[in-house]
């Protein structure tokens, strides 16, 4: 039995769903001009060089002359970390941001951050002031020694907010759109902590709120903007196992153009299909052995449905592409490198999974229901298992930055827990008074402030 026309009715009775939502995920900003759509910077190819922007902070040496540290053009000679004769920040070891050595200091310090102003990712809103009173967001909040960025922003989705803000590197907050107006930014060197989490991403500061809009890592959306970016479910955390996501363009224009900014798939059984959303026709399939191509991507379709499913095993950065809508393909030629549709089938898949012209609507109409009941009672299922295994799932993960092994959490007879941060803004709770070990540290770190110490005293007293 064929199973091509099966599927496109399905996806054909989902629409409705997706149609229903409107703008609500990926329509309150555009990725504008950003150079980077990984959280951490990873990918950053631009050519600022220094640690500050436009001019300043400290000039970055060149990486063919950083032989004596671990990372140098010699050490990249397939230039996979974007490494080479010149002193441009990267971040070539997984760090929370892009990077460079400098010239040495008194104070033995050989490398700094770079504070780059377009590489932030598209969702990222930015670093904010929250002085507690009132808060900067004004929504549910809450605290977690496994936060992520994603964590933060599941959250919220949950909680029916547009906004997720973390803080502190392991609490989480929501809010909406007008929290902003109020809102006061500060700089982005500010938001400069590690997630509980994750060692390779930035959970906000002590007092600085790092925003995001939930639609980051969604598992569905309907977008309608003119431009935007679609993230693979769970980013910037690797996508998990099992998943199977859609997501509906529908931006002005009578064609799409695409651009795939990351792709990263674990295996062949990861799939990720392009259909035209009015027929269900399969336009495009790519998976973990199948890439996009390089350069853009013009579809002749004015509106796009995005399919992606895991199988059991999936796990992986996933995949990051920006749209935009064009008023007429024909009139608009692909440049060089480019790719157009339509375009052959892949896997012998049918050209058409839409039902036949003419077919009665009244009979499509009488499954539409049941079907969607089923599905949405399985989701809220699901969603609830995860949140419980969220809650019940404690640890503490504190993760050492550049340079020497920083020390952990330690725990024994008559010992509390010590909490210990080495970053440039390093924060420290100390053990029992009288540990040498504990006061040797304490003098080289800023304390917390209260409000923050408050919410880590009770997310410990809850371990």
């Amino acid at each position: 039995m064929e199973t091509g026309p099966l599927q496109g009715l399905l996806l054909l009775l989902f629409l409705p769903l997706l149609l229903s939502r409107g703008a609500s995920a990926g329509s309150l900003h555009s990725p504008g001009l950003s150079e980077c759509f990984q959280v951490n910077g990873a990918d950053y190819r631009g050519h600022q060089n220094r640690t500050g922007p436009r001019g300043a902070g400290r000039p970055c040496l060149f990486w063919d002359q950083t032989q004596q540290h671990s990372y140098s053009s010699a050490s990249d000679p397939q230039g996979r970390w974007g490494l080479g004769p010149h002193n441009f920040c990267r971040n070539p070891d997984g760090d929370v941001q892009p990077w460079c050595y400098v010239a040495e200091t008194e104070e033995g310090i050989y490398w700094r951050y770079c504070d780059i102003p377009t590489c932030h990712m598209p969702g990222y809103l930015g670093c904010f002031v929250d002085s507690g009173a009132p808060p900067a967001l004004s929504g549910p909040s809450g605290t977690s020694t496994k936060l992520t960025v994603q964590v933060c922003l599941r959250f919220c989705r949950m909680k029916g907010y547009q906004l997720a803000g973390v803080e502190a590197g392991y609490a989480c907050f929501c809010g909406s759109e007008s929290d902003l107006d109020r809102g006061r930014l500060a700089p982005a060197t500010d938001c400069d902590q590690i997630c509980f989490g994750h060692p390779g991403q930035l959970c906000g500061g002590d007092g600085r709120l790092g925003i995001y809009e939930v639609s980051v890592g969604s598992c569905q959306g309907n977008w309608t903007a003119p431009q935007g970016v679609v993230y693979s479910p769970d980013f910037p955390d690797e996508y998990g196992p099992d998943r199977n996501c859609s997501w509906l363009l529908r931006p002005p224009g009578a064609a799409l153009e695409l651009t795939f900014r990351l792709f990263e798939l674990a295996d062949p059984r990861d799939r990720l299909e392009l259909r035209d959303a009015a027929s269900g026709s399969l336009l495009r399939a790519f998976d973990g052995s199948r890439r996009p191509p390089p350069g853009p991507l013009r579809l002749r379709v004015s509106a796009l449905l995005l399919t992606f499913r895991s199988d059991a095993r999936g796990h992986a950065q996933g995949f990051a592409l920006t749209f935009h809508g064009l008023q007429d393909a024909a009139d608009d030629p692909a440049p060089e490198g480019s790719a157009q549709t339509p375009a052959a089938p892949l896997d012998g898949a049918n050209a058409s999974c839409s039902p036949r012209p003419g077919a009665p609507e009244a009979a499509m109409g009488a499954r539409v229901f049941p079907t969607v009941a089923a599905v949405s009672v399985l989701l809220l299922l699901l969603l609830l298992l995860s949140l419980l295994r969220l809650l019940r799932r404690r640890s503490c993960l504190l993760t050492p930055g550049k340079g020497p092994p920083a020390l952990g959490p330690s725990r024994g007879p008559g010992r509390s827990w010590a909490v210990w941060y080495r970053r440039p803004r390093g924060v420290a709770l100390p053990c029992p008074p009288g540990d040498p070990q504990a006061e040797g540290l304490a003098a080289s770190y800023r304390p917390l402030s209260a409000s923050s110490q408050s919410s880590l005293r009770s997310l410990i007293s809850a371990l």
